[in-house]
Parts: structure tokens; C-alpha cells; sequence
């Protein structure tokens, strides 16, 4: 096998980045060509994400990847889940994608718990509730213009591609974070699609991560400078499918986090855990590559920090990052700590307020300054992650003996540290871009260029990139405790 060079277009809820890669049997090399911003839009009819100013900034990333390369085999396209367009007769986009913080689906989710309730819902779909997942979009969706004309839903990454390729597919892991499928038989829930009255012609047929698309169209090889011959691939396009196979695990005892804006915290299985217990404790089951099962909770994650860094630099008092994290760190602990998953956390606005709000409510001292805020939201993303892993090992009865934190909060030093002394579990921290890594080495072996399972391809990782261990200051305690 020869090493070949990969492009992964990797959008993020926050930002996107181009990455190219060198992959090989003993190779793993990054370069990052390209980054760039990923903010909604706020249109009169709801907030919507900026599609086509993405798609311009993957163009010019592709387009950058093809210099100074020695001729990119391949690209393939990874993004956060729960979002769609919808495609008309010809193809075309039907308006921009809504993004999943507008608060539209608020009376589509007493609508589908009037036909399917609840607990019916998770023993066929096995998805944890979020008011922002697609049935509950597509339901809001449901009578208005843009889903009469409808002819095909397609997930974000799923777009992209077809816009690369001329393709109109659906790959699974991102198609599992809808609600709409059966975990399995890895297939739509037709039934269910019918009884929510969503046209069961909507859903294409679910391809699998390393099938191939086909190649680029000529105009974007003409645009970007790739050759005619470079073909897009299926990858885990769900990010955190293609994250957790980007996690540096040893073997099958670990959970892992997929750090950003929003967390995932979860354990890879099997098989689906479709269990009234696990619905209670909120668990999903989304799809992972390799037929495996991505047993995960949602926590909101660095989104906390993110919005209450944008508030104060919208009241022109901004603040950097690292100081904060510095100060934060030189507090005691045993502060006061909120639900991060607290809904009224969900949507854009004054972040630090909120908290501060929760706090008031909750009979807890409010935080005296900037610093000790950070300190709550990461103490409270800490013992949420705790309690996760905890449930995460009750319910599958999965043995954790490390757990791993990849993505952009793998650089946060004190939430590792913070995660490590909460879980009483050591930490792995890294790589930063396990996503890309995901993207990259699934594309690398449908192509031929690596070889081998998941344990294999984990190894390549391992071998490819720096990590940082954290040990738990209160390990015994936690553990034996």
C-alpha cells in the first residue's frame, strides 16, 4: 500500500476547516489549509445557517489543498447532525437550512408526542429527546411551501457532497441523529415515518461510510484545481462518528468526549441499548462506522464558554480566554455548579445572565467575577460528564478504565484536569482533530491506501499525534467511594 493525500472538509457548529491529510500504513500527517467561521444568519422567518457562504469557503479550501500536494485522491465531508435542506424535482436547495437553535419545533414536539409518545419513541428509534432533532424540525416543517415542493431531505454534509459531486445520497451516521431510523436494522422507520406524515419519498436509500459518491463535478474541478479523477467518499459524515474513530483507545474499555460546542460523552457498542432506563437517563443511539453503535449523551458543552466570551465582547468588554482559564483555575474548588443542559441555556443571548439566573433559582451563591463564572461552567460541564460516564457504564455495563476527550476542549487544560478529578478515571486529551483524523483515515481505506478494523486504524492514530494524560487527584475517593 502507498500513502496518498486526502482532503476533509470538517464543519463544525461554530467553524469549519479543510485538512489534509497524508495517510499510509505508517504515515498520518496533517496540514490544515483553510479555517473559517460558521455563524448563523437571522432571517424574518427564524435563524438559519449561512449554507452558502460555507459552501464558497469549502471551495476555497479545496482549492488550497491542491497546492503544494502531491495530487488529493479524495475529499469527503463530516458536520454536526440534526440539520437538513430540502432538495426540489431538479436538485436545487429549497432556501437556506434552518439551524437547530431557532425555536420553531416548540409545537411540533407536543404534535408528535399526541401520535407516538415518548417512550414508544425510544424503544423504536433509541434517540435521546432534544427538541432540535429532525422529526421534530420536519414535523415544524410539515404544510409550509418550502416542504410541499420538497423532493429529497438531505442532511448538511450529505448537501455538500452533492453539491461536490452532482450526487444526491444519504449516509447513515448523520441520518441517525435524525429520529427517524431504526437502530436495528441500520434502515428508516417507515412506519414511523408514516404515522408523523412525513412522504416516506423524502428518505433515500442510507449508504455507509467508505461507499463511494463518485467524483467531482467538472466545475468544481475546474474551481478548485482538483483533479477530474478525485472522488468523494462517504465518511462517518455524523463529526462525532468520525471523531470517535479518531479516539487513541488502547481497546474497547474506554468512553470518550467530543469536546466542542457541543459535548458527546458516551461508550461505543455493539448493539443498541433501547431500554426504558436508558431513556430516562437520556441516552441516544446513533450509528458509528463499522456497524458499531455510539451510546452517547448530549451535554451543551464549550457552547456555555463561547456565548459568555461573545456577550462580553458584544458589551465591549472582551476578555481573553486563557486568562480566564488561568484565574479560574486558582480557585478552590467546591463552587457553585449549574445543569448545563438546562433548556434555557439552548439558545444565542446573554450567556452569563442565564447562569446567573439558574444560580438565583437554585438557592447558590452568583459568581463575584468573570473568573469564577468559567470556574462554575466548567465545574458543571465536569460533574456532567461524570455523572454521564457513570450512567454510560450502569447501562451498558461496559467497563471504563480510561476516558478520552478529543475535539477543540482537548486543549482546555483545566476542564481535563477538572474531568479527570470528577470521573476519578484518567483523562487522554487529544487529538485536537480526531474529527478530521475520522474523516481522513476512512476515506484513506476505502481507497487502499491504509488497511485493517478500528483497532487498527485507532493504532495509526496513536502513533500520529500527541496526547496529554491527566490523572485524577482524587482517584481512590472517586472510585472506591
Amino acid at each position: 500500500m502507498t500513502a496518498g493525500s486526502f482532503a476533509a472538509i470538517d464543519l463544525g457548529a461554530s467553524s469549519g476547516r479543510v485538512i489534509v491529510g497524508r495517510v499510509g500504513p505508517r504515515t498520518l500527517d496533517l496540514d490544515e489549509v483553510h479555517r473559517f467561521p460558521n455563524a448563523p444568519v437571522a432571517l424574518p422567518d427564524g435563524l438559519h445557517w449561512d449554507i452558502l457562504r460555507l459552501y464558497r469557503e469549502v471551495l476555497d479550501g479545496l482549492r488550497l489543498a491542491g497546492r503544494g500536494n502531491d495530487g488529493v485522491l479524495g475529499v469527503a465531508v463530516d458536520s454536526w447532525g440534526v440539520d437538513y435542506g430540502l432538495l426540489d424535482a431538479t436538485g436545487a436547495l429549497i432556501g437556506a437550512p434552518f439551524h437547530y437553535r431557532d425555536p420553531r419545533t416548540g409545537p411540533a414536539v407536543a404534535a408528535v408526542e399526541a401520535i407516538v409518545p415518548a417512550a414508544r419513541l425510544y424503544e423504536r428509534t433509541g434517540m435521546q429527546f432534544l427538541s432540535i432533532n429532525t422529526l421534530y424540525q420536519l414535523t415544524a416543517d410539515l404544510g409550509t411551501p418550502r416542504a410541499d415542493a420538497a423532493r429529497s431531505m438531505v442532511m448538511i454534509p450529505d448537501l455538500i457532497g452533492h453539491w461536490l459531486s452532482g450526487v444526491i445520497e444519504t449516509e447513515e451516521t448523520n441520518a441517525s441523529t435524525t429520529g427517524l431510523l431504526d437502530p436495528r436494522t441500520r434502515s428508516w422507520d417507515v412506519g414511523l415515518l408514516d404515522a408523523l406524515g412525513l412522504p416516506r419519498a423524502l428518505f433515500g436509500p442510507l449508504h455507509h461510510p467508505g461507499d463511494t459518491i463518485g467524483p467531482v463535478r467538472a466545475q468544481v474541478a475546474e474551481e478548485s484545481g482538483l483533479a477530474p479523477t478525485t472522488v468523494v467518499t462517504h465518511v462517518g459524515s455524523h463529526d462525532t462518528a468520525s471523531a470517535v474513530v479518531g479516539v487513541p483507545a488502547v481497546d474497547d474499555r474506554f468512553a470518550y468526549i467530543a469536546c466542542g460546542t457541543w459535548a458527546l460523552v458516551g461508550v461505543e457498542l455493539a448493539a443498541p441499548i433501547l431500554t426504558e432506563a436508558s431513556r430516562v437517563a437520556g441516552f441516544t443511539n446513533e450509528l458509528g462506522v463499522d456497524g458499531r453503535v455510539r451510546y452517547l449523551h448530549n451535554v451543551m458543552g464549550l457552547w456555555l464558554l463561547q456565548e459568555s466570551l461573545r456577550t462580553w465582547d458584544r458589551a465591549g468588554v472582551p476578555e481573553a480566554l486563557e486568562d480566564l482559564l488561568v484565574a479560574a483555575g486558582s480557585l478552590s474548588s467546591g463552587g457553585p455548579t449549574i445543569d448545563p443542559n438546562d433548556p434555557d441555556l439552548l439558545a444565542p443571548g446573554d450567556m452569563p445572565r442565564r447562569i446567573e439566573a439558574q444560580l438565583e433559582r437554585t438557592g447558590q451563591a452568583v459568581p463575584g467575577s468573570r473568573a469564577a463564572l468559567v470556574r462554575c461552567i466548567l465545574d458543571s460541564l465536569a460533574a456532567a460528564f461524570a455523572d454521564t460516564v457513570r450512567h454510560a457504564m450502569t447501562l451498558s455495563g461496559r467497563s471504563v478504565e480510561v476516558l478520552h476527550i478529543v475535539g477543540g476542549g482537548s486543549q482546555n487544560r483545566l476542564l481535563c484536569q477538572l474531568t479527570a478529578d470528577a470521573c476519578g478515571l484518567p483523562v487522554v486529551a487529544g487529538p485536537v482533530e480526531a474529527t478530521a483524523i475520522g474523516n481522513l483515515l476512512v476515506q484513506a481505506r476505502a481507497q487502499g491506501a491504509v488497511a485493517g478494523d478500528l483497532a487498527t486504524l485507532r493504532a495509526l492514530v496513536r502513533s500520529g499525534s500527541t496526547l496529554a494524560r491527566y490523572e485524577p487527584r482524587t482517584a481512590r475517593t472517586q472510585r472506591d467511594g
